[in-house]
């Protein structure tokens, strides 16, 4: 018998947590079971599955709306920074110099950071830096190359781990919040990822209402969840309870909506990627 629950496609990382809750938490996590089956995954993996047809709704980085035609924005929830965001990072020697560096590892886990921080490479002044595609491991990566791109629990062990691994290497890097930096240099936020659907289908008003539900009780619940998250990552509850109120933004609001058509606007100008414009 062919299962007929919606396949959503979600992030495996800490910071979509809060978009999670009433999907992994009583009481709505059984009667959402009967509607939804759900599969963790990396970001770039959660847009490969829309884009094979292999899920019908996904958190997907936004820079896989300008690649794969006919993917839809579902309204209220993102995972961005207006600030300071600690699980992007652009990691360099610090002798190193941005607009000198020779080849960037680029975490594959990543498609809209490796976006962002090539259009920063143009604004620094390096704008045909090589990428290397590499996994998340930054001693690894340094080895291999002049600076280092991670995302998500990489980038938030890296940084936690920062002091012990200047003790055990006498190496000085730079770590660069890219939100951060994104904000300095536009203006904008950063905007990392949204609900997006290839569902070909009428989508019933209920299925943005979950997850936009969802949410909201996830923000409800910041406290249990920083409990939750610690037990399974070596990450303070302090940390992560910061990391989920202060560093993430989770409301797909006009500022956000803003960001998104800023950022894609810049990554044409750059050949970064193809033209879009997002329709909410």
């Amino acid at each position: 018998m062919q299962d007929a629950r919606l396949r959503i496609a979600a992030i495996g990382f800490l910071n979509p947590a809060p978009l999670m809750w009433d999907f992994e938490h009583p009481p709505l996590d059984s009667a959402l079971a009967s509607r939804y089956q759900i599969a963790r995954m990396s970001p770039s993996e959660c847009a490969a599955r829309l884009a094979t047809g292999t899920a019908d709704i996904g958190l997907i980085p936004i820079a896989a709306l300008a690649t794969t035609p006919g993917l839809r924005i579902l309204p209220g929830c993102t995972i961005a920074s207006k600030g300071c965001v600690r699980s992007l990072l652009l990691v360099r020697r610090a002798h190193q110099p941005l607009n000198a560096l020779r080849s960037v590892a680029a975490d594959t886990a990543s498609r809209t950071t490796v976006a962002y921080t090539r259009i920063l490479f143009h604004k620094w002044g390096n704008p045909a830096v090589p990428f290397l595609p590499m996994a998340a491991d930054l001693d690894s990566m340094l080895e291999k190359a002049d600076a280092a791109i991670v995302i998500g629990d990489p980038a938030l062990f890296a940084l936690e781990e920062r002091s012990n691994r200047f003790e055990r290497t006498g190496e000085e890097l730079v770590y660069h919040d890219l939100a951060h930096e994104w904000r300095s240099l536009t203006g904008l936020p950063f905007v990392s990822a949204i609900w997006g659907t290839s569902y070909s289908g009428p989508l019933d008003e209920c299925i943005a209402n979950d997850l936009i539900q969802s949410r909201i009780h996830g923000q409800q619940n910041i406290e249990p969840l920083a409990a939750e998250w610690s037990r399974k990552l070596p990450i303070s509850e302090s940390t992560i309870r910061a990391y989920l109120t202060t560093n993430i933004h989770y409301i797909l609001d006009e500022e956000c909506i803003e960001g998104m058509k800023g950022f894609f606007r810049m990554a044409a100008e750059a050949n970064v990627l193809p033209n879009y414009t997002p329709k909410i």
